[in-house]
């Protein structure tokens, strides 16, 4: 069951966690290559508080997003501030993002994403909660998949899995964590079933493009290419 109020805890401890560790860096810092190909830093922490005005949008009944490419200047327009500016926008964006998410509301309404995803309003702290913990994780400053909660871990596999049922793209797989937790995806494409087991935290990064799946165990066929997401 989706619980909004614990998720906004989670999101708030999330960033508080991201922030601390980048109060010990320099300006240099935020100009260095992130593990995300063509972005710096400094252009995740820049997405990460537009991302958080996105989902206030979101839950206010506007457009996440003006378009595409206004998100992408933002972002660009935003990677290149000096480490405090950056971290004052990041915590201001979060703040509001957390006084949205606290007010009364109907959180079984369907709003509105990107694209034309839809999903209840009851998943968008999820959903911020992990654009923060994968995010802290892409800054490549020693936060690993492995360092993010279990709890976390298992949620976020639970929707990738989901995401890629039936995708024209992969074959039927069935995916198996370490300590027995299962799924199944994709089916819609030709080949397979392929059997994927492995720690939680692989098989995260696996699904969600952060690792490339050397880790894991693999039955049935070569690994699922999986599309971006």
């Amino acid at each position: 069951m989706i619980d909004h109020v614990r998720d906004l805890a989670s999101v708030r401890e999330a960033t508080d966690r991201l922030l601390d560790a980048a109060a010990s860096w320099d300006n240099a810092t935020v100009t260095q290559p992130s593990r995300l190909p063509g972005w710096s830093r400094g252009h995740l922490l820049a997405h990460l508080a537009r991302n958080a005005d996105a989902l206030v949008n979101v839950l206010q009944g506007r457009p996440m997003y003006a378009s595409a490419e206004a998100r992408d200047a933002d972002i660009e327009r935003g990677a290149g501030r000096p480490l405090d500016v950056q971290l004052d926008d990041v915590r201001a964006t979060a703040e509001r993002f957390d006084a949205v998410g606290r007010e009364p509301a109907d959180w079984d309404r369907i709003v509105e994403l990107r694209n034309g995803v839809t999903d209840r309003a009851a998943r968008v702290p999820f959903r911020r909660w992990v654009e923060v913990a994968l995010h802290h994780v892409d800054l490549g400053v020693g936060y690993e998949l492995e360092d993010l909660p279990e709890d976390f871990v298992l949620r976020e596999i639970d929707f990738l899995a989901e995401r890629f049922a039936g995708h024209k793209d992969v074959p039927s797989t069935g995916i198996r964590a370490e300590g027995g937790r299962m799924w199944t995806t994709g089916g819609g494409a030709e080949g397979g079933p392929v059997a994927v087991s492995g720690p939680a935290p692989e098989v995260l990064g696996w699904l969600a493009g952060r690792r490339d799946g050397s880790a894991l165990k693999v039955e049935g066929g070569p690994l699922p290419q999986l599309p971006p997401l």
